[in-house]
């Protein structure tokens, strides 16, 4: 995933201009550790040519933040290709450190295999809740394998995983389906995410963006923005 380096979000807290009702969030990144941790974990336990992944992926996310119409990620991440596919297709422009090529069968498994739980926003997620919000999870989704959904019934009001909606991010389509499944107008949600052109997307149809980096900072930007004690 593409690297963000722009402030972390609105200077004045959106609640003095209108209600804020729902806080819809992102999974990977934000409920879990940062991505680029988990695919560290990957590159280093598979003996991975850096330089390989760094060059696909630095064409691919390009382009699926771009105008790049026929690119891997926006098929994987509209469901338009099965896992199976972008995995022998990620796995052609990829090496080991030894020049042997990587097995293609169960790669995004294998790639997300080391994700884990960000403990302190699940609780975040149910204090918010628990203060009577309505809470959406909107993710662009890598395979089916990478989310916990034993506790979407616990943490979410709304679910909506890319690849099964045929919608991703930044599409504006997806945060007003998000929004409307929630019963809510765009302004009246908090969108939360860690790439920043997701979040800027959400902004401009009046979803209140906050970019994602590490909790405590999201916490204590939600206690304010909410004027609930969440932290």
């Amino acid at each position: 995933m593409p690297e963000d380096t722009t402030s972390a979000g609105p200077t004045t807290p959106a609640a003095e201009k209108t209600p804020v009702r729902g806080v819809i969030v992102d999974w990977g990144g934000v409920v879990t550790i940062p991505i680029l941790d988990t695919v560290d974990a990957w590159l280093r336990s598979e003996q991975i040519d850096r330089d390989s992944y760094r060059a696909v992926m630095r064409s691919w996310v390009t382009d699926a933040y771009g105008d790049g119409a026929d690119n891997p990620i926006h098929a994987l991440e509209r469901g338009e290709c099965t896992d199976e596919e972008f995995e022998r297709l990620l796995a052609e422009q990829l090496t080991h450190l030894d020049g042997r090529p990587v097995r293609a069968d169960g790669l995004l498994a294998r790639m997300f295999a080391a994700s884990a739980l960000e403990a302190a926003m699940v609780d975040l997620i149910r204090s918010l809740r628990q203060a009577g919000l309505r809470t959406a999870l909107l993710s662009n989704s890598w395979g089916n394998g990478g989310y916990a959904r034993h506790l979407f019934a616990d943490l979410f009001d709304v679910v909506v995983i890319s690849a099964e909606v045929g919608m991703r991010k930044p599409e504006e389509r997806i945060f007003r389906h998000t929004a409307a499944l929630l019963g809510l107008e765009p302004h009246e949600c908090v969108f939360i995410d860690d790439v920043l052109a997701n979040v800027a997307a959400a902004e401009a149809i009046g979803l209140v963006g906050w970019h994602h980096r590490e909790p405590g900072a999201t916490a204590a930007w939600l206690t304010e923005l909410l004027g609930l004690p969440l932290t």
